[in-house]
Parts: structure tokens; sequence; C-alpha cells
């Protein structure tokens, strides 16, 4: 039975095809795995088409930039722009396309035309989900994309949503249950070295920590090389799993064990949650264009991918071990960290979504962190509640924000913010009235 977000999507598609015959397209796409792995199925979908198009790939939006944009071009946003549109309604743009997820809290305009499951029962299901399901609309060849299309929303953990939609019976993938740590490809001790997602106490990057967990989950290096995931027997499973639940034991890790999506790339069967965090990498260290390669299989890109993937791997944990002695303002189900320029701006939201998903903090608990964008004189803000339950974040975000001017986005219980360098003390102070909080430290 076709629901309604499906017929939009295909209302939409049909809508694009006729206006974009001899009009040039410009896409914007976010500069998440998400809004690249979206980026990579339309500009291939476009290019068999015999579109006209260029593409940018942006951090955010504000209302300089949506003002700037060409009016004699079809604007195709992508995995972003749901919470712009009164910035879309003033710069007089006339043909918008959105293929978006986040929530809506503004009023649509007239000349827009977007895609987006918060207007159709609030289905689950990323922007590059979206952006595949309209693709095969445009053209029934493109069913060879549905690979990037579950790289996105692996990415934006909806992998219990994959199944709600027809993308995984398009694609060539293969599913195996099994511990959700990644790569499961790789040897156990790097991958247990690099774990953020999830991320275990005293054994993320900590290498006595991780040989003591092998340890005693009676693993040991056969000719000095540990197993992978997928070479693991039940037994061993089942002990490397007890370990792991043992050091993390928040309710919410119940959900340790789950689908492992593996897919191939460049002729190579690869678990997608490393193939997501790979192009993650590549976009939060200012190589969108690498990452738009690596999506699109071009062989130039598979080394440079590695080479900035094993760094960013490195100032991952290097954040996260900022995080553990970081002076804090906590207070009854919420934490905020102020990392200033001790933390990339990039890469802050990745490290507030590994503490939310880690024990260290109660279900319901708010993460607020926040990093200095140097170059922009910006301060970013992402917003997290640990196991996804509590409070609106995106809501709380938004009240502060209108007030003291900057840009809001994002989800109920994952959202992101931007202001002024200079507005910094007058944020926390709102922050703090909010969240009735005190300063302590840890």
């Amino acid at each position: 039975m076709i629901n309604n977000l499906e017929l939009k999507i295909k209302e939409v598609a049909s809508i694009f095809l006729e206006k974009t015959k001899d009009k040039e397209i410009q896409i914007i796409s976010h500069f998440d795995t998400d809004g690249i792995t979206s980026a990579a199925i339309i500009i291939q979908a476009l290019k068999g088409l015999d579109r006209r198009f260029n593409l940018k790939i942006v951090k955010n939006l504000d209302q300089n930039f949506i003002k700037n944009l060409q009016k004699n071009k079809i604007i195709l946003f992508l995995d972003l722009a749901s919470g712009s549109l009164d910035y879309i309604r003033e710069s007089d743009l006339k043909e918008v396309f959105i293929i978006d997820h986040h929530e809506i809290a503004q009023k649509i305009p007239e000349d827009v035309n977007i895609i987006n499951p918060q207007l159709h029962e609030k289905q689950k299901i990323s922007s590059s989900g979206l952006t595949y399901l309209f693709s095969k609309e445009l053209h029934p060849k493109n069913k060879k994309f549905a690979k990037l299309g579950i790289i996105g929303m692996v990415g934006d953990r909806l992998e219990r949503e994959i199944e709600k939609f027809d993308i995984l019976e398009d694609s060539e993938i293969k599913r195996k249950k099994g511990l959700l740590i990644y790569p499961a490809t790789r040897p156990l001790n790097r991958v247990l070295e690099f774990s953020s997602n999830p991320y275990i106490p005293g054994v993320t990057g900590d290498t006595i920590g991780v040989i003591e967990l092998l340890r005693e989950a009676n693993l040991n290096p056969i000719k000095g090389k540990y197993k992978s995931l997928l070479e693991l027997n039940e037994k061993e499973m089942e002990a490397i799993t007890t370990s792991i639940m043992l050091r993390n034991p928040q309710p919410a890790n119940k959900k340790i064990i789950g689908d492992i999506f593996l897919v191939k790339l460049y002729n190579q069967l690869e678990d997608t949650r490393e193939i997501s965090a790979k192009i993650n990498a590549c976009s939060r260290s200012g190589q969108s264009e690498i990452a738009m390669q690596f999506c699109m299989e071009i062989p130039s890109a598979k080394k440079e991918v590695e080479t900035i993937y094993s760094k960013y791997k490195q100032e991952l944990i290097s954040g996260l071990n900022f995080i553990k002695k970081a002076e804090k303002i906590q207070g009854e189900n919420f934490v905020v960290i102020n990392a200033k320029n001790k933390i990339k701006d990039t890469m802050i939201g990745t490290i507030a979504s590994i503490i939310s998903s880690s024990s260290i903090y109660k279900e319901e608990t708010i993460i607020v962190a926040l990093a200095l964008d140097e170059t922009e004189k910006k301060i970013k803000i992402s917003a997290r509640n640990v196991g996804n339950k509590g409070r609106n974040v995106r809501e709380i975000l938004s009240r502060i924000i209108t007030l003291i001017g900057g840009e809001v986005g994002g989800h109920e219980f994952a959202a992101g913010g931007i202001i002024d360098r200079e507005k910094e003390q007058e944020f926390l102070d709102c922050l703090k009235r909010n969240l009735e909080i005190e300063v302590i430290k840890i």
C-alpha cells in the first residue's frame, strides 16, 4: 500500500523532471554522511538524465547564503533547509526543492516543493533514504544507488528503520546479526581501541584496557593477529558481548546486538558503519570533495580517505579524553560541556552523540556541547538526549536562539545551533535558566 510520503515523492519527482528540462540545478547538501550520500545519489542520477547542475556542500545555512543564491536556477536542498524556510521566503527564490528529514517549525512557502517525513506521520528515514526513493522515481535504473541510501541511513543511526522502506530489497547488501561495534571486518583489538559507537569506558582509546577485555573474553591472537567480529564463533561472540556489557551497563546498551550491513565498495565487502565513518571523517576534516569521490568509487580517493580517517580517529579519541577531564556545568538530567577551541567545531556533534550513546550518563540526560569555529568566529552548539528520551532539545535551543540570534535545526532528541562568538556567555546564561543547573567540577 502506497503511503502519503511515497505519493509526495512521486508528485515532487514529476514536477522536478518537468521543471529541470531546460534549467540549471544548484544542489546544496549538508556535509555529514547523510548529506554526502544524498548528493552522491542525486548527481549520478542527474548525469544519467543529462541535466545541468553544480554542487555545493555546506556545514550549515545562514540568511546571507540563501539570499545570495541565483534566482534563475532550480535550487535543490538536501539534508537541510527545513529550518530555513523563512529565509527562503525572504530571499524570493522561485523554484526550490527540499529533500530533508529535520523538524519543520516555519510555514512552507508556496514556491517550495518539499519532501520531508515530518509532514507524513513523522516516519523515520534519512535524507539519503528519501533521495534514493526520489532518484528511483526519476528513473528505475537508479536502483543501483540503493547502497548509498543505506550507508546514509546507517550514518544517521536509522539502521533499524531500513526495512520499512523499499531500499534494502533494491540493493545487493548482505546482512548479518552481530555485535554492534565496527568495523566487523577488522581485527578486534583495533576495532575496540577506536570504538566510539558504542563508547566503552576503560577500553576506547586505551590499548591496555583493550587487551584486558580480550583476555577476559578468552580471545587471544593467532599468529600475532586477533580475529574480526565476523570470524568469531557463537561462544566467542557471547564472551566478548558479556565483557563489553559489564563495562557499558546502562539499559540503553542492551541494543548492542543487531544487524550488520555489509556492502561492496571498490569491489571489497565492507561494514557500512565504517564506510559511513570514513565519509563523515572526510567532510569534518574539510575534504567533502574526497568524500564525494569515495562514494562514487573513484580509484584515487580510496587511499586519501584511509589517511584522513586514520587521523580523524586519533582526533576523536583525543577529544573524548579531553571531555573526560573538562569542567562541566551539570545539574539534574543535563550536562553542558564548553570545549571552546580544544575540539574542532566540526567534531563536537559527533562527540556529543558518542557521549549520549555511552553508559556515562543516565537516560533522559541532556548533553549540550559547544565548540568555537575560529574561522567564522561562531559557536557551534550540539544537543543530544541520552537514550533518545526526555525533553525536546530542539525546542530548548530554538527558544534561546530565537532570543539571542543565530541558527537552529535538528530533531527532538538531536539538535544543533550556531551563534555569534560574542553571544557565548549570553547563551550559557539562558541555557542555565532553562535547565536550572549548578556548576560542578568532574
